[in-house]
This record gives C-alpha cells, structure tokens and sequence, in this order.
C-alpha cells in the first residue's frame, strides 16, 4: 500500500527563535540565520527519507515570522509604498520559503537520492460567511500603543488590546480574521507531483486564502466580480456556475490545512479506487504535547487514542494553550478522526523515536 507522510514544520524550522543579543534584546533572524536553520532542517528531513525510501512526502509549512515581516516592511514604508493584502503576503512567503526549503534537493543530491522538491503556490478555500470573518481574532504584525492603534483602525484595521507590558501601558496589535479551510484549488497539481514521485511543498502558512465567487447574471452572461475590479465574463454560460475565487484578508491556521490536505488526497485517491495511508506529523519546537505544561506535574501524552485526545482538548479549563498547542490537537483530532492512519507531534530531530514510542506524542485511530 502507498503511504503517505505530511510533514507540517513550524516557524520555528525555517527562522530560529529565542536570539538575543549581548544585551538581551530579541533578534530577528535575517535572511541567513532563516537559510542556515532551514538547512538543519533539510538535513534531518533527508535522514527520514533516507531512512523511509519507500514512502511519498508533501511539506507544508508555517509563516507567522516571515508574514510579520512583511507587514513590518510595509510599515515602515507607509505613506511612500501602498499597504500589502494579507493573501498576497502569504503568497509572497509561499515562494520565498520554498526556495528555502528547496535546499532539501541539494541535499538529496548530495546523498545519491533523486527525490526532488518543488514549491506550489497553494490557494486555500474559506467560506466567505465563516463566523471568523465577523470576529477577527488572530494577531498578526507589530505591537502599537492605542494611539496609533486607533489611527491605524481608522485606515480599516481590527486592532485589539493584546496586553498590557510590566508598566501598565496597553499593547495593541492587528487582528485578522482566522477561517476553517475547505477546500485546495491547486489539489489535481499536488497529486499530479506525487503521481511524479516529486516532493511537494504545499499550502504554505495554510494557503492563500480564497472565497468563491457567485456569478452575477448580466444580459444572459454570468459574470464573476474578483477583487481589485476585475471581472470575468463565462463565454458559454449554462445553469450551472465554475469555481471561480479570489483572494481574503484573512489567515488560515496551517495544520489545520494540512489536515485537510491529508483527508483530500485519502478521499480522492478511494474515489478512484485506490488504497493509500496517509499519516501527518506536526513538527514543533516541542517534544510533544504535555499535560499540565511547564508546571511541577508536567508529563508528557506519548501515545493516545483519538477520541480519548478529543475529550481532553473539550476539556475544562482547556489544557492545550490557543495560541500555541492547541490549534494541532485540533487538527490531529480532525485528520484522524476523518480516517489518518496515525497523526505525530514532535521534534524534527526526534522523528525517529516518535515512531518508536519513546519520544513525542502518537494520535491513533480508536
């Protein structure tokens, strides 16, 4: 049987965290830091594949580092350089960190492996009427006093108090809406590279996110009203409507993309009739998911079953954190749940011994 192993790598895998400099302030990792880390990482992905031959690979990747980037770029140019849409950002990191991750072919080569890996600039669908969209909640980009806060919501922004730092002055950042994702409008092109034996890297920071189109009829035509002005006229309408989208000012959590990625390629592939096994692993700067984290009773969850994990993460109070564990509980308990074979949490560099039981956290079908 075709096995299939998703790796969705974090921030953290492709732009070191936790620099200072000799004065403790943070650093934010330059293009070569970015280039050296995501070279380790390309290694540690080479010894799994040297290590698994046999298996097909698709990489998806997170971007808050570098969308925040961006954005910060975009500010400091404001008033000489218009603003950057959300989904163009994450476009634009979606080629930038493909290159990146596009070390792994180096690598390979340099191994006598003929893998190869290509980037796919990868849309995502969202449902325009997603509840997300009327209660943005994500925080992205740069902290800024209320004052600003509030000249930057008269521009159209959703600003939030984020918090408040050790002097009692309120920190404020941008929130965007954070839609479920439904659909990947490039998935004929992802199998197409499996079919090839080629490593896609795919739905990157969770994909550009895009929202369907309704057709408008005009004089008999169906006409599909895009952003920026845009329009498309359907040549030969008939009662039925194309898919048609166009970009959202929104973020789309990337393992939760990922999961759905993996329930795609397993629905698509028993529509054809064929059999293949599809496993995700969450790559995190974590050994795994912990019960009572960072505290004196901490202990680590090394293998479950799906259901028992999903009535943990329903949980009171909730164990896993929202802004960090908690968004890949969801998405293991949704790929497993949705037939996965078995959804990993662990370390890049503890792969190995995840499969073995002695390192991360193993999800299993019940």
């Amino acid at each position: 049987m075709k096995k299939i192993r998703i790796f969705a790598f974090g921030g953290n895998e492709v732009a070191p965290v936790g620099l200072k400099d000799k004065n403790g302030k943070a650093i934010n990792p330059d293009i070569p830091m970015q280039w050296q880390r995501t070279a380790d990482t390309c290694r540690l992905v080479a010894d799994i594949m040297e290590n698994h031959p046999e298996d097909s690979y698709v990489l998806t990747h997170g971007n808050g580092p570098q969308v925040g980037n961006i954005l910060l770029r975009a500010e400091k140019c404001r008033g000489s350089l218009f603003s950057l849409p959300l989904d163009v950002c994450v476009a634009d990191t979606q080629g930038a960190m493909s290159f990146m991750l596009g070390q792994l072919n180096n690598e390979l080569r340099a191994r006598g492996l003929k893998n190869l890996v290509a980037g796919i600039v990868t849309q995502v669908v969202v449902d325009k009427n997603d509840p997300a969209f009327a209660n943005p909640t994500k925080y992205v980009g740069q902290s800024y006093t209320k004052e600003e806060a509030e000249q930057r919501a008269k521009d159209g922004w959703k600003m939030k108090m984020y918090k408040k730092d050790s002097a009692g002055n309120e920190i404020w950042r941008r929130v965007v809406p954070s839609p479920v994702p439904t659909d990947i409008v490039e998935i004929d092109a992802i199998e197409a590279m499996l079919e090839k034996g080629i490593v896609p890297i795919t739905v990157g920071g969770g994909g550009v996110p895009v929202c369907e189109v309704e057709p408008e009829d005009a004089d008999g035509k169906q006409v599909y009203k895009c952003n920026y002005g845009v329009d498309f006229v359907r040549r030969s309408p008939g009662n039925d409507k194309i898919k048609m989208y166009t970009g959202s000012e929104a973020v789309i959590d990337k393992d939760l993309a990922s999961a759905l990625l993996g329930c795609m390629l397993m629905k698509r592939a028993k529509a054809r009739g064929e059999e293949i096994e599809v496993s995700l692993t969450i790559f995190t700067g974590e050994d795994g998911a912990w019960l009572d984290y960072q505290k004196p009773s901490q202990r680590p969850i090394r293998s479950i079953k799906v259901s028992e994990l999903e009535k943990l993460y329903n949980s009171e109070p909730k164990p896993f954190p929202a802004g960090s564990m908690g968004p890949k509980i969801k998405a293991v308990i949704e790929f497993v749940k949705n037939g996965g074979s078995v959804a990993y949490i662990s370390k890049t560099s503890l792969f190995e011994e995840t499969l073995q039981g002695k390192a991360g956290t193993t999800v299993l079908p019940d």
